[in-house]
């Protein structure tokens, strides 16, 4: 990976929740696990028939999460696809759990504020021994065409 205009790569900080909390999911998607710490930022809710969570501003819950830093542009274009068009990138201020540190960062929000099947919380736990295997199985295949989209059909 190199930066087009031949200068250093911009790297990001990203604040990831749900599926992207399981190194195997980020693995899969960036062929590393970068370093990471455990973050705290406001509003999660999960989606009714849906393995995934979303984060929406202005509620009282607190979302536990972690950051992922060292993201470059290139693996940001992969995080922003893998997101899809439901989310939106936004910077937000998270708190580091383990440095009591607060950091501005950028997270996927839930693009429809208004989504009427929004209810209670997400349960990473539970995701993990209900659905992360299928999740895996999904994340393998969109990997497999971002790596090679010329086989996907469209």
């Amino acid at each position: 990976m190199s930066a087009m205009s031949g200068g250093p790569l911009a790297m990001h900080s990203v604040f990831v929740y749900g599926s992207l909390m399981a190194d195997d999911v980020v693995r899969l998607l960036l062929n590393r696990v970068p370093p990471t710490s455990p973050g705290i930022l406001p509003d999660l809710f999960s989606i009714k028939g849906r393995v995934y969570p979303a984060i929406l501003p202005a509620q009282a819950d607190k979302v536990s999460g972690k950051v992922l830093f060292g993201i470059t542009d290139d693996e940001l274009y992969i995080l922003d696809e893998f997101e899809d068009i439901e989310y939106e990138r936004d910077n937000v201020n998270v708190f580091l759990t383990d440095s009591s540190e607060k950091l501005e960062t950028k997270a996927y929000i839930w693009a429809n504020k208004d989504d009427p099947d929004l209810y209670g919380t997400w349960d990473f736990e539970e995701w993990k021994q209900v659905h992360m295997e299928g999740f895996l199985k999904m994340t393998t295949e969109f990997a497999q065409e971002m790596k090679f989209p010329e086989s996907s059909e469209t």
